[in-house]
């Protein structure tokens, strides 16, 4: 592999180990292999540690770990470190609780293009299908398939289509969706010129939309988002969201007015600091 890769991949993270690990086991059956992943770990206790130096031993790709003290949630804060350490031009976005499926970083490969940041989607597990997955299902990829996630209970959806939709009628899909292509912190990805050039994260920001900031930051500097979300499959699983405040989505939501309003493209709150 060459010093510098195709992509980095930031995965964020925070306490969840069996998660993580899950998620590290999706990457390794990844088609596309010319990665590295940055662990942004958002405080993390020596569990997380532990895993990851096991892991960096068990998968083919490099992980970087990026971690500051706990200090509550922090993530955009801990996000604009590891945007700092990737190594690629280019960086996708996921999250310490979605597998990737087996084509998922080649589908931002593929899809990449200068002016751009693409958009992609998740789908969401019940917390009986997320517990029940082995790193033999991920390895296998029978987590991927309906009939298998069906046989643990999946109930029949419309949503069912992000997981078998192919050709054209998943190109028809990305376009008909009334969704956004918004930038997710679950799933997108774009150019680290572009994202420095937004000065990353608004680190004013904590629980609530601040990945969508960014993406209108991005928009505000001309930049323009392509949709994915049927093409580019992540599986999310399920957890119970302690640090989800109205306060702090309230702060956030006056940010984002205020983003849209002035039509900013950079925020003196991000990578780097106002002296």
């Amino acid at each position: 592999m060459n010093s510098k890769p195709e992509i980095s991949i930031i995965i964020s993270t925070y306490n969840s180990e069996a998660w993580l690990e899950k998620v590290l086991w999706s990457y390794e059956a990844q088609r596309f292999k010319d990665f590295e992943i940055v662990i942004a770990d958002d405080g993390s206790k020596q569990p997380t540690f532990d895993l990851i130096e096991r892991m960096q031993k068990e998968v083919h790709y490099p992980i970087i770990h990026v971690w500051h003290e706990d200090n509550g949630f922090q993530k955009s804060q801990i996000l604009n470190k590891a945007i700092v350490k990737c190594n690629a031009d280019y960086i996708l976005m996921s999250d310490g609780d979605c597998l990737a499926r087996e084509d998922y970083v080649q589908v931002h490969i593929d899809n990449k293009e200068k002016g751009y940041f693409l958009s992609g989607g998740y789908f969401m597990l019940p917390m009986s299908i997320s517990e029940a997955i082995t790193k033999e299902d991920i390895l296998s990829q029978d987590c991927f398939k309906l009939s298998w996630l069906k046989s643990q209970g999946l109930k029949s959806s419309f949503k069912n289509n992000k997981l078998t939709a192919s050709g054209i009628k998943e190109k028809l899909l990305n376009k008909l969706t009334p969704t956004n292509a918004s930038w997710n912190g679950h799933n997108a990805s774009g150019w680290k010129s572009d994202i420095l050039a937004v000065n990353g994260f608004d680190e004013r920001m904590q629980y609530g939309g601040q990945d969508r900031e960014l993406g209108e930051r991005l928009f505000n500097l001309g930049i323009k988002s392509k949709q994915i979300r049927y093409s580019a499959i992540c599986l999310h699983l399920d957890h119970p969201r302690g640090y989800k405040n109205q306060e702090s989505i309230n702060k956030n939501l006056a940010i984002r007015a205020t983003t849209k309003d002035e039509k900013l493209s950079w925020t003196n709150y991000g990578i780097k600091k106002e002296a």
